[in-house]
């Protein structure tokens, strides 16, 4: 099993450290709804695989400790008066298994777990600030989509109010107004500062989510070449010791023609 993992995490290895060459210079400039459920559900599917591989090794060195307790109580004869020793003779101090358990538990002991479940902890974090990044670049498209309709809106009803104004007062007199700087007393110049006013306003919104889609891919991007490849490294170099503790456990067992 640890060979096929170690196959699995050597290909995987090499595969995120080919993303450094990654050109997404082709893909989608900004945050799909689409994008950002997979980033969601990567979090949920990276977690899982911490919690699994927390259980993996806790429990390994948990059955590993219940089988040297087990080992312990059996080699303590059992005997409550002299004719009991002598009909029962009291049973092998050295049982071939003990040396197997011990070596297990020593092997298991000295496995680097702890920057496996690092490594996998680490990527969580840089998947949640992905995911925060993504939820405020698709806040301010939310916002630049609510001053546009409300920009828009203001606009027609602006150019509605100007076209029954201009039949009122007459092109000339209206096309003054609309010319003169704003007061209290222009009605036409008023209405229009507040829809130029929303107007810069969405402009500036709008240059403000380029930037942050641009700051969004720029940095998932560089965080993923840097922190997959330190994930698959620490995760690839667990398997080889689980490999190599395991076929040095493997010889123990055949070096005791199979006894324990």
């Amino acid at each position: 099993m640890w060979e096929n993992m170690c196959l699995h995490h050597d290909s995987q290895l090499k595969i995120v450290t080919d993303l450094k060459s990654l050109d997404i210079s082709q893909a989608p400039k900004e945050t799909t709804k689409h994008h950002y459920d997979r980033t969601v559900q990567l979090e949920k599917v990276i977690l899982e695989w911490h919690l699994q591989f927390e259980k993996l090794v806790t429990q390994q060195k948990h059955y590993i400790k219940a089988l040297n307790s087990w080992l312990k109580l059996n080699l303590i004869p059992i005997e409550s008066n002299l004719k009991e020793k002598i009909s029962s003779p009291p049973k092998a101090q050295n049982p071939p298994i003990q040396a197997l358990l011990h070596a297990w538990h020593d092997y298991v002991d000295k496995l680097p777990d702890e920057l496996a479940k690092s490594a996998i902890s680490s990527f969580v974090a840089v998947i949640k600030t992905i995911i925060l990044q993504q939820e405020e670049e698709m806040k301010l498209k939310e916002r630049c989509e609510e001053t546009r309709k409300e920009y828009l809106k203001k606009k027609q009803a602006f150019e509605e109010w100007y076209q029954k104004h201009l039949m009122r007062r007459g092109p000339d007199e209206a096309e003054h107004e609309r010319g003169e700087e704003v007061n209290t007393n222009n009605p036409v110049s008023e209405r229009q500062f507040v829809v130029e006013s929303l107007q810069k306003r969405l402009e500036e919104e709008i240059e403000s989510h380029q930037k942050h889609c641009i700051q969004v891919r720029e940095k998932s991007l560089q965080s993923l070449k840097t922190r997959l490849p330190e994930l698959f490294r620490a995760l690839s170099d667990y398997a080889h010791a689980c490999a190599e503790a395991y076929e040095k456990l493997k010889l123990i067992t055949q070096s005791r023609g199979g006894g324990a």
